[in-house]
């Protein structure tokens, strides 16, 4: 016999375990929640400083790659995404950004229909619970929690002493009226851990709440239908193939990668694509898979023997051990780094409306998401383009769903997005080289030959890579190629709704897992308007 839920919702990542918490809020509503990997709360995932040892590897992680970039020399790029309840937020760099208000109002003015900022900034604040900000931008009594940095960090100041040098402006908080200067990020964290989605929505409901189910190493392969509506999920556990049954809805909540990767298994995208992998089609919707952004980076790093940074090295590596103490005492000090510490958003030209490169100042050395290790010690800084013009998309490689989607970011294939990117680097150049800065530096490792603005396309072209933000291959709207609506219902499927960062039309300036939650929550809210409707 299946076991049939009132809602299943597919994928325990930010906007599942949002949409899956406040649902099972009700004792009347009975939750399914499959989650591909683990429970995700052990002292890995709990402990900030251990970022380094998931994003790396398959540590939590689906670890994807891309198919070569043209933009990029042709380069096969990393994709690090989740694994496990939380999702990315369970790997993440815990930076808690929502992106700039004209974001939101942009989505309505694409036909997001109740998405602008006003709307969506009550669900921001009811998702947080900051331990800093408060007014009208900020929520304090929430389940995620939002904190200033506990690493006690002497080079933050010479960060912002730098900033200032370089004549750009502090800002303190990111998420309120304006968002451009640099600063100090807020975290996901509280007394020192990470605070995923999970440990905000999910983990401390698992074991009281009965109508909430919660199934790990579940990967669902299929979605069920009868008569144009979604009534199930198949997965698959411990090797075998399940059924599990929804009364109301299906709402899938497996990423910007997977989400269109199942719909495209299930029969639901463009039929003729579909047939070429011998996928029955169910329903002809030509924009799933579609419209993939993400935002290309670009990392400045260089060596220094400050006591500052960490990395690899006997004192670097001495230095962490000798704070172990102290984290598990006070929840303080260098394990509770995020790396990406200080950072801020920035206009390449006076005349921009809003802000268009963010930088992550991290306190290591980062080559290749970390994957190729360098002796020594150091720092690093990101800088990324907020709103590339560049599209891609997400594929299926062949009808095994146990097989990773084909991933296309398309990174740098608009040559305006190469020109933002230079004078991103040009901007960014001028922080480093400011003498709070420069004065850290011992060794330029990657820039140190760059001088004109051809050799800056070339190392762009040779280093970018993702920052970890893709959204929008379900994108809302009502033209022919949206997937879903306003109300994040799958056009001409009954019964089906996607909640995760695969609805938005378009990137946000800005990291995404603060966004994703927002959307779960919002998510949450109009299911309960309908049910009452009803």
């Amino acid at each position: 016999m299946t076991d049939t839920y009132d809602f299943v919702v597919v994928g325990g990542g930010s906007g599942g375990c949002a949409v899956a918490g406040r649902l099972s809020e009700d004792p009347g509503t009975s939750v399914a929640l499959l989650e591909a990997g683990g429970t995700a709360d052990n002292w890995v995932v709990k402990t900030p400083y251990a970022l380094s040892l998931m994003v790396p590897s398959k540590l939590n992680n689906w670890h994807f790659e891309t198919v070569p970039q043209p933009g990029l020399n042709g380069r096969i790029g990393y994709q690090p995404r989740g694994k496990g309840l939380g999702g990315s937020s369970a790997i993440n760099a815990m930076v808690y950004i929502r992106g700039h208000q004209w974001d939101y109002d942009h989505w309505a003015e694409l036909g997001a229909t109740g998405w602008s900022y006003a709307d969506v900034l009550p669900y921001f604040k009811r998702s947080e619970s900051n331990s800093d900000f408060n007014g009208a931008y900020h929520g304090q009594s929430g389940p995620l929690h939002v904190n200033k940095l506990r690493t006690d960090n002497p080079v933050h100041e010479i960060f912002l002493q730098a900033a200032r040098e370089a004549q750009f402006r502090i800002r303190d908080d990111f998420n309120g009226e304006e968002q451009e200067g640099l600063g100090l990020y807020q975290l996901t964290q509280h007394n020192g851990e990470r605070w995923s989605a999970a440990r905000a929505y999910v983990h401390p409901y698992m074991a009281t709440r009965p109508n909430l189910r919660v199934e790990t190493q579940a990967q669902a392969t299929r979605i069920l239908f009868e008569g144009g509506r979604a009534v199930g999920v198949e997965y698959r556990q411990n090797d075998e193939a399940r059924q599990i049954r929804a009364r109301r809805e299906v709402i899938v909540a497996s990423g910007a990668f997977q989400s269109p990767q199942l719909l495209m298994l299930s029969g639901i995208g463009d039929a003729a694509t579909l047939q070429q992998h011998g996928i029955a089609p169910t329903h002809h919707l030509p924009g799933v898979g579609q419209n993939l952004q993400d935002h290309p980076d670009f990392i400045f790093a260089y060596q220094s023997d400050s006591p500052y940074f960490t990395g690899t090295s006997f004192t670097g590596i001495g230095r962490l051990l000798s704070r172990i103490g102290q984290y598990r005492r006070e929840g303080r000090g260098p394990l509770t780094t995020n790396f990406a510490e200080c950072g801020g958003f920035l206009k390449t030209r006076p005349d921009l409306d809003v802000p268009d490169v963010q930088l992550h100042f991290g306190m290591a050395m980062v080559d290749d998401h970390g994957r190729k290790r360098r002796w020594g010690t150091g720092f690093s800084c990101h800088v990324c383009l907020l709103r590339p013009k560049s599209r891609g998309s997400v594929g299926l490689a062949s009808a095994d769903p146990l097989a990773p989607p084909l991933i296309d970011p398309n990174f740098l294939g608009e040559a305006d997005d190469l020109e933002a990117m230079v004078a991103g680097y040009k901007t960014t150049r001028r922080l480093m080289e400011a003498p709070a800065l420069r004065a850290l530096q011992q060794k330029d490792l990657f820039t140190a030959d760059v001088r004109t603005d051809d050799d800056i396309r070339a190392i762009l072209r040779a280093r970018v890579d993702t920052v970890y933000h893709p959204v929008g291959t379900c994108r809302m709207g009502s033209d022919p190629m949206a997937v879903v609506d306003p109300q994040l219902r799958v056009h001409g499927i009954g019964g089906l709704r996607i909640v995760d960062a695969s609805v938005m039309p378009t990137l946000i300036g800005g990291n995404t897992n603060a966004p994703t939650i927002m959307i779960g929550e919002k998510a949450a809210d109009m299911i309960r308007e309908e049910i009452r409707a009803n």
